[in-house]
């Protein structure tokens, strides 16, 4: 009963859901800060395919929410660590890993700009070099986007490519 209601109330807020905006995740980055080929990279250890980027930054630096919406959960997630993942604007789900701190509680609201947590390495980023990975994925398949090149063409079409949202680019 209490995931109905919950439910209900996230369908109601969405219709609220603010304009998408492309604040950068990490205090003080520029696109230097990440491989602009490393998204949809493969192979990349348990998860294959690469399906973010990867914001490096020191340690405790802080992590803002790209766009407005509402935080579904935050906590730890295994290879993940401490996490954040957010229904944005145009149904995208903007999820926020290997933080260090995390600032924000699940189902409440965010603002674009908002600090959510900070650059760590939890997950499996634990003796890496610091880093926010980012990735953004679309409730629905952008169909247009579909290239039969490989297995994973149909699941690529629920990505968006992070750095070219966070560039402004379309997608």
């Amino acid at each position: 009963m209490r995931s109905l209601f919950l439910l209900a109330i996230l369908i109601f807020l969405l219709g609220f859901l603010p304009d998408e905006h492309n604040v950068m995740p990490v205090d003080g980055a520029t696109p230097k800060d990440w491989n602009q080929k490393s998204f949809w990279y493969y192979p990349w250890g348990v998860s294959g395919v690469h399906k973010g980027i990867d914001i490096f930054a020191k340690r405790g630096t802080a992590v803002r929410a790209t766009t407005g919406g509402i935080v579904l959960y935050s906590g730890n997630n295994g290879i993940g660590g401490k996490v954040v993942y957010m229904l944005g604007a145009k149904w995208r789900f903007h999820y926020y890993a290997h933080l260090n701190h995390i600032a924000v509680s699940s189902f409440t609201p965010v603002s674009a700009g908002q600090v959510i947590g900070s650059v760590g390495t939890s997950g499996n980023a634990a003796g890496k070099s610091p880093h926010l990975h980012y990735t953004i994925k679309s409730a629905f398949p952008r169909i247009w986007t579909y290239r039969r090149e490989n297995r994973s063409a149909w699941n690529r079409t629920f990505f968006i490519d992070p750095g070219k949202f966070l560039r402004g680019i379309p997608q």
